[in-house]
């Protein structure tokens, strides 16, 4: 679909093969982004992996990304932080149940999943220093600045009576970022400087936090030109991408979950059954065979996928190219609607209704997964910009959720009681909830 607003053309690909076409048939065509003030103010050019242009920069940060922080190994490295970031919640979880109180699920959630992502980028120290506060305040500023209205997406050559407002705005964030940024990176740098008796040296890569990783690896040839600046608009994508899409994943299951007893009754059976008896909380050995949670996950996703318009992609082509029977010319900007096409009725049976069992065996979509071979479930993208954090998220999202069903039943709180649970979306740059969802844990005897 062909958007006119104002200058530049905006296509809309909301079916799967004209997803496809832009992913896969021409992605090297497509793999760049539009030029974004906010974008060039908060991540200093930009220069990180999410909004920088295709080109040689960009190929060397998302190498660096994927096989030195986001690799599988290095994700089971911080099995032990996942399994004790998730203890702390579930203690928090337990005394509510004693006290019948209600908890605000999305803000847990958040919690939890920036206190997690903290730990993953710079070590359990920042939080005894209440910087995670601070970074949930930035990571909300970055997400209205990228979400408000900029004249420069539709009039490019208008963008200078709007630039000093926009520059202004964005450019105050960043200064916050950079001062804590600095910090951060000047503390490993300390620890370097302690006697070894004092310090954590001696760490393989895989045990270290990304700042660690980040400041060892820009000594290798590869990497030698990595700057400050650059390190720091790595770690800015990693704390603004890592917690907003996985805190929403959760709540938003827990939502589900709540509209659908039969959902929960038969997951709470299976991860029940596969964790020991006597095991106070489900350690991530015992995940393995949880097929029906990770279907859950699956279905969660599909429905309400993190990004319902994936970030746009800046045609490169010399002058125009067919995708699907369209014409896009040079300079337009694409954007692809996960929400619809993850909602297509051509690919999915029942695609309003929440059902996990769809992608269990013999379901109709048991073959079907996300990770960029499927144009009909498309919550991460796919091609050059396919979100390279995807088992990252998985592994923060599938522990805690089995965690929260296992030793705990869940009630809606006396106000949500009375009129239901309200799934409307609001979107910024990425979505959440309108409602909060407020649930009361109880006790479940048997575990």
């Amino acid at each position: 679909m062909l958007l006119r607003r104002g200058a530049v053309p905006h296509h809309v690909v909301s079916s799967p093969r004209a997803a496809r076409a832009i992913m896969r048939t021409h992605d090297r065509m497509f793999a760049s982004r539009p030029t974004s003030m906010v974008a060039h103010e908060l991540l200093y050019g930009p220069i990180d992996v999410v909004f920088a242009p295709y080109g040689e920069h960009w190929r060397m940060a998302r190498k660096l990304v994927a096989t030195h922080l986001l690799s599988v190994k290095k994700i089971q490295s911080y099995r032990l932080a996942r399994q004790q970031e998730v203890r702390l919640v579930m203690a928090v979880i337990r005394k509510s149940a004693a006290a019948s109180t209600v908890i605000d699920m999305g803000e847990m959630m958040n919690n939890f999943v920036n206190d997690m992502v903290c730990r993953a980028l710079s070590g359990k120290f920042i939080m005894k220093e209440g910087r995670n506060k601070i970074f949930r305040e930035l990571i909300e500023a970055n997400s209205a600045l990228f979400a408000s209205f900029n004249l420069e997406n539709c009039f490019p050559r208008l963008a200078w009576l709007t630039r000093s407002n926009v520059c202004n705005k964005a450019k105050k964030v960043n200064r916050r970022w950079d001062d804590l940024l600095e910090k951060m990176i000047q503390d490993h740098e300390k620890r370097t400087l302690l006697p070894p008796h004092d310090r954590q040296d001696g760490k393989k890569e895989e045990e270290s936090d990304f700042i660690d990783v980040l400041l060892l690896v820009r000594q290798q040839k590869d990497y030698d030109g990595i700057t400050r600046e650059q390190i720091k608009a790595f770690l800015m994508d990693m704390f603004a991408a890592g917690t907003d899409t996985s805190s929403f994943a959760l709540e938003v299951a827990m939502a589900e979950i709540m509209c659908n007893p039969r959902v929960m009754t038969k997951l709470q059976a299976e991860v029940r059954n596969n964790t020991p008896k006597g095991q106070d909380m489900v350690e991530e050995e015992n995940l393995a065979n949880m097929t029906y949670l990770k279907a859950v996950v699956k279905e969660t996703l599909r429905l309400h996928p993190p990004l319902p318009l994936l970030i746009p992609h800046l045609s490169m082509v010399a002058s125009e190219v067919d995708v699907a029977g369209y014409t896009v010319p040079s300079g337009a900007w694409v954007t692809v609607n996960s929400w619809a096409i993850n909602r297509d009725p051509e690919w999915w049976e029942k695609p309003e209704e929440f059902l996990p069992e769809r992608f269990m065996e013999g379901g109709s979509a048991s073959a079907v997964d996300f990770r960029g071979n499927d144009f009909q479930f498309l919550s991460f993208g796919d091609g050059r910009r396919i979100c390279p954090g995807i088992n990252f998220g998985l592994a923060t999202i599938e522990i805690m959720l089995a965690n929260l069903v296992y030793s705990h039943d869940w009630e809606l709180s006396p106000g949500m009681g009375k009129k239901g649970i309200d799934m409307t979306e609001v979107f910024r740059l990425s979505v959440r909830r309108k409602e909060k969802l407020m649930l009361v844990p109880k006790n479940h005897l048997s575990v």
